[in-house]
């Protein structure tokens, strides 16, 4: 991650520039680790994220829409009390540190003026914002490290704020006048280009890459081994950089990945000779904004999905060690017939038994070659008692079949809403569509929710939409997210004479295609058999089976889970996954 020292003064000047002077309007926490402020400033409003995410803290303007909690976390709730309303003094940078802090003027309880410094710490794992009075005392911090995580440096409450220990590198100010090897010598072994990094504070590995490709040096070339020319040429443009870092000439610019469709693979604020087709922009803000926003969207999405997908597999898990818990007893009780045809067979031949036998040997008069079966007898009880043993044993084992039957297929039954609920979740795009099929584990039991309860009414947020298809003979088709879109779709939304399609034994999502009075041509019906099986656990397979039939031949079972249904009357095609149509057919 290239946002070194260099970048943060870009940054600091920047904002410096747009939102001095500016008015703190809105205070949000989208996220447990970011801040969103709004700000008027210059007759313009403004959005400013600080982030402590851990991998990938930042600072910057941003125009990117975030849904926010409907209850305001703790330090949003302080920060509104102590921000709202303030006026941004200044935005304060120094020594290349990657910290900056806004000088903020705002109104007290007892309505006298004061300035609070919000700080922001861009350290990777130990990124930080931080809320500090003009004393330098913390009022409150987004992460708190107390002694048992920090021997050197606590961040809580009440106690006095102090910047993180110095780095041991020379500032670039006294390189540009003293020289890079008058300042650390040429008696180091390792390569240029980790000579540089360990040298010059706010140095990036890119930054030092480009030093040394302008000085005409491979960067792993030992220092012991650099020349008096090369040495020159290598001040030469560190001064020159330097130089222009100083003067504050920036050009924010992003480096493309290998395809035109490819993430950005990194930023930096000054003029790049490594790559072709960089793509400079107006600000580093935009800059940042367009290259984390993927990215933070995208390790969100991983990390809330890693979440569910914990939920899921630990019941798959029970659910599965149950099914095979029931599987074993009922081959325990395979045998129970055998139980009750001893107790019939000892019972017919009650009189021809003699008293205390360990066992007998009596023809099957059941079987068409009625042979003779050996029976085991306890000889501690009469040939009654002995067919009242196995009479019983075989109404305990009859009991326990039925019983564990029922318990086997409310279990496979709960296997397949799970699976379901798998690749539902599998296919989830957005942070709602997964926070969607949490609610329904949630609702079903399967986990519990971490939200506290509150006392005000939270905003209902609105459900995510179905995917929407047109066909391409210009037919709607509907295809559900989750379970609650499938009952939704399948139950209310779709008439009865729609066309309802799923994939065969398979879980996956449920399809309609609208009918509205009209015959549905091959070709949709193929299509939309296509997005089922997308939509579908066969996701990376071919040829599979996908069942059609009208709506009004499926049916919901009493007390079944959310999108089980039953259905007759049906017809299948046979349809192999296409991502390429599935794109090409679908409605933003």
């Amino acid at each position: 991650m290239p946002f070194d020292g260099v970048v943060t003064k870009c940054v600091a000047g920047e904002l410096s520039d747009a939102i001095a002077g500016g008015r703190v309007e809105k205070i949000f926490q989208p996220e447990t680790d970011e801040i969103i402020i709004g700000i008027r400033a210059k007759g313009c409003n403004q959005k400013l994220l600080l982030s402590a995410n851990p991998n990938y803290p930042r600072i910057h303007l941003t125009g990117i829409l975030k849904e926010n909690p409907a209850v305001p976390p703790v330090f949003c709730m302080l920060l509104r009390k102590h921000l709202s309303g303030g006026k941004i003094l200044s935005v304060e940078f120094a020594d290349f540190e990657r910290i900056i802090t806004l000088k903020i003027e705002s109104t007290n309880e007892l309505g006298d003026l004061s300035v609070k410094n919000l700080i922001i710490e861009i350290m990777g794992r130990h990124s930080n914002i931080i809320l500090t009075n003009s004393e330098d005392k913390i009022l409150d911090a987004i992460k708190h490290v107390d002694s048992d995580i920090s021997r050197v440096r606590e961040i809580m409450p009440a106690r006095p704020y102090s910047l993180p220990p110095p780095q041991d590198k020379t500032s670039p100010e006294a390189l540009e006048t003293e020289g890079f090897f008058s300042v650390r010598g040429r008696d180091e072994k390792q390569g240029l280009g980790k000579y540089i990094l360990s040298t010059v504070k706010g140095f990036s590995p890119l930054l030092c890459s480009e030093v040394c490709l302008r000085s005409g040096i491979d960067e792993k070339t030992p220092v012991s081994e650099i020349t008096p020319e090369t040495a020159a040429s290598l001040e030469k443009t560190l001064s020159d950089v330097i130089c222009g870092i100083r003067k504050n000439e920036f050009f924010p610019c992003l480096i493309p990945g290998e395809s035109a469709d490819d993430k950005p693979v990194d930023f930096h604020c000054i003029r790049l000779c490594q790559w072709e087709n960089i793509r400079y922009f107006p600000s580093i803000s935009e800059v940042l904004d367009t290259y984390y926003s993927t990215r933070d969207n995208a390790e969100r999405l991983k990390q809330k999905k890693s979440d569910v997908y914990k939920v899921l597999n630990n019941n798959l898990d029970r659910c599965n060690k149950k099914l095979a818990m029931h599987e074993q007893k009922l081959r325990d009780v395979s045998n129970r017939e055998k139980l009750q045809l001893y107790g019939e067979l000892i019972t017919a031949n009650i009189y021809c038994i003699p008293k205390n036998a360990k066992s007998v040997s009596l023809q099957n008069y059941y079987s068409e070659s009625e042979e003779y079966l050996d029976i085991a007898m306890d000889e501690t009880l009469t040939p009654q008692q002995n067919a009242q043993r196995y009479f019983k044993q075989y109404s305990k084992a009859k009991n326990t079949f039925m019983y564990v039957s029922r318990q086997l297929e409310e279990a496979q039954s709960e296997l397949e809403y799970l699976e379901s609920v798998l690749t539902l979740l599998e296919n989830c795009k957005s942070l709602k569509e997964i926070d969607e099929v949490r609610d329904e584990l949630i609702e079903q039991g399967y986990c519990s929710s971490k939200k506290k309860k509150n006392k005000k009414a939270k905003r209902p947020l609105p459900d995510s939409k179905p995917f929407r298809f047109k066909s391409s003979d210009g037919i709607d088709i509907l295809v559900g997210k989750n379970n609650k879109q499938n009952d939704l779709l399948t139950l209310k939304l779709a008439a009865s004479n729609d066309i309802w399609l799923h994939t065969r034994n398979i879980p996956g999502s449920h399809v309609i295609i609208r009918r509205l009075g009209r015959d549905i041509p091959d070709k949709t019906l193929l299509e939309a058999a296509v997005l089922a099986s997308y939509h579908s656990r066969a996701k990376n397979s071919s040829s599979v089976p996908v069942d059609y039939t009208s709506v009004k031949n499926v049916k919901k079972p009493s007390g079944a889970k959310p999108g089980m249904v039953i259905y007759d009357n049906f017809k299948t095609v046979v349809a192999t996954p296409d991502e390429q149509l599935a794109q090409r057919l679908k409605v933003e």
